[in-house]
């Protein structure tokens, strides 16, 4: 397999970190191939703009999608953008490695999202979900939660986990054509005994050996909606 992980926490020594050391470490010594995007590492700006793009379709106006499927045509984009539009292409598996903040991504991790996932290179066309771009490849959330397990269920306050994430499971990989496994979530970690903690990085371990036979949630088929699925500018 080809393994590329987005990794989106900005201290090395955290449980993220470590989850996503377990990740290389157990993909490469099976003979997988891994590429780590550490985006505080590599300084990745949020922020998209102007920036995404090398060429120019229409210099007095920012039309985000309309530059989109202009750099698409005449590669356009930003060294930094498609190297990272070249790492979804080679991979088998993408993984989102991330805490999860206000319910939702951090924003390092947003922005990437914003700004790879362009119109032309990841969706449009009618590309979209079971005919993704991507349909054939697989995606994971790894995800650390601040609250307990009970806080994150029908009768937790924020609800259940899958509720959640299905923004970023359905929302975004799904949508660009991921089948999506099952996420790995750790629950406060920073409350776990150091056994505890030996444990939930074998079972990730474990968990990066059957990526490829992993169970996936049911994929949509847009033909029940075409014409519905549009990505709003």
């Amino acid at each position: 397999m080809r393994v590329f992980i987005v990794h989106a926490h900005h201290e090395p020594s955290s449980f993220n970190g470590a989850l996503t050391r377990k990740a290389r470490e157990t993909l490469l010594q099976t003979n997988h191939e891994v590429v780590v995007s550490d985006l505080y590492a590599i300084g990745f700006d949020p922020v998209s703009d102007r920036r995404n793009f090398r060429t120019v379709s229409d210099a007095s106006r920012l039309g985000q999608q309309a530059e989109e499927d202009y750099a698409s045509k005449h590669d356009g984009f930003s060294p930094l953008l498609q190297a990272e539009m070249d790492k979804l292409e080679w991979c088998d598996v993408l993984i989102f490695q991330f805490p999860l903040w206000w319910l939702g991504l951090p924003a390092i991790l947003k922005g990437w999202v914003d700004r790879v996932l362009a119109l032309g290179r990841a969706y449009g066309g009618g590309r979209y979900f079971n005919r993704g771009v991507f349909a054939g490849k697989r995606a994971m959330c790894s995800v650390t939660v601040g609250g307990p397990a009970g806080a994150y269920s029908d009768t937790g306050a924020y609800g259940r986990i899958e509720k959640v994430l299905y923004p970023i499971h359905h929302g975004i990989l799904a949508f660009v054509g991921f089948a999506v496994i099952e996420p790995f979530i750790v629950y406060a970690p920073s409350r776990v005994s150091a056994c505890q903690r030996t444990e939930l990085l074998q079972r990730y371990g474990e968990r990066m050996l059957a990526l490829d036979k992993a169970p996936t949630m049911p994929v949509l088929d847009v033909a029940q909606f075409d014409g519905l699925v549009r990505r709003e500018e």
